[in-house]
């Protein structure tokens, strides 16, 4: 969590660049295609700066958002209007069984040690049939093959992460006991790609057909009913 304080008051700016509109824009697109729930209480899980927290209160759900960093909710806090935000740890939820309609996080296993442990709690907070959707960062994907090698060099978060295959993703998910399991993946082409708008038209084309291969992977599952 040293990281991630630290670098919380500049975290935003890279989604003001270039790349990270086109990135933020594009991982959105594929996430909130995905997500089924329209209403109910929703948990985004490692909200850091309240970038995802916010757009599901736009979207009129109800909203906890949790995170270990401090001073990543201290900015998240002053972005979102109804959402309570914690501090916590994924590894023990600080809610009741069966409280949420939907679990969303992106970009937080990544940085988890025990997938499997977190993935345990979130089933045990979500309602009967309710939804979890999980959004990382591909280990096959050239883009994050270039990142990390970049990472040796200069410190990014991609130092202190871990890179998952959509395979490893969906067995974890099947082995949490989550049905209906899905994946998608988006973002084929590397950072330094210069035809954004080419490439987000053609990243939405392909995020079926060749989704073991993108940069950014989401994987949804439902808890049975």
């Amino acid at each position: 969590m040293h990281y991630f304080d630290k670098i919380a008051p500049y975290y935003d700016d890279w989604f003001n660049t270039r790349i990270g509109k086109y990135v933020d824009k594009t991982e959105k697109h594929l996430v909130f295609q995905n997500l089924k729930t329209l209403k109910g209480l929703a948990l985004d899980l490692g909200c850091g700066t309240g970038i995802y927290t916010l757009e599901l209160e736009k979207r009129g759900l109800k909203v906890f958002g949790l995170d270990l960093s401090k001073n990543m909710l201290q900015l998240a806090k002053k972005k979102v209007k109804s959402s309570l935000l914690l501090r916590g740890n994924a590894y023990s939820l600080p809610f009741k069984n069966e409280t949420f309609d939907l679990v969303l996080s992106i970009t937080l296993f990544e940085f988890i040690d025990q997938p499997m442990k977190v993935l345990k709690e979130v089933y045990r907070v979500l309602k009967p049939e309710g939804e979890v959707l999980i959004g990382t960062m591909n280990g096959k994907s050239l883009w994050f093959l270039f990142k990390r090698l970049k990472s040796r060099f200069v410190e990014t978060a991609y130092r202190y992460a871990r890179f998952y295959t959509t395979s490893e993703l969906e067995n974890l998910f099947k082995n949490a006991g989550f049905k209906e399991i899905q994946t998608r993946g988006i973002i084929f082409f590397p950072s330094f790609f210069p035809f954004t708008n080419l490439a987000y038209h053609l990243d939405r084309s392909f995020s079926r057909v060749l989704k073991k291969f993108g940069a950014f992977v989401v994987v949804k599952g439902k808890k049975p009913g």
